[in-house]
């Protein structure tokens, strides 16, 4: 699974997340939801993530 910087991601818990730092293809740093009204930055592996959502304007 390929992705980037600023991709919308479904984590494997259930959370929207959008990633905001990718360190390498299996790494990254991302604003996920914590509540419908509050997010936090937390650090993910590619094996956190279900699926991409949506794809960056920078990567289209």
């Amino acid at each position: 699974m390929q992705v980037n910087e600023y991709d919308g991601v479904l984590l494997k818990d259930g959370r929207e997340a959008i990633i905001i730092e990718k360190f390498d293809d299996t790494h990254f740093m991302v604003d996920a939801a914590q509540t419908a009204e509050e997010w936090g930055i937390i650090d993910i592996t590619i094996d956190d993530i279900q699926k991409v959502t949506t794809r960056s304007s920078a990567t289209k």
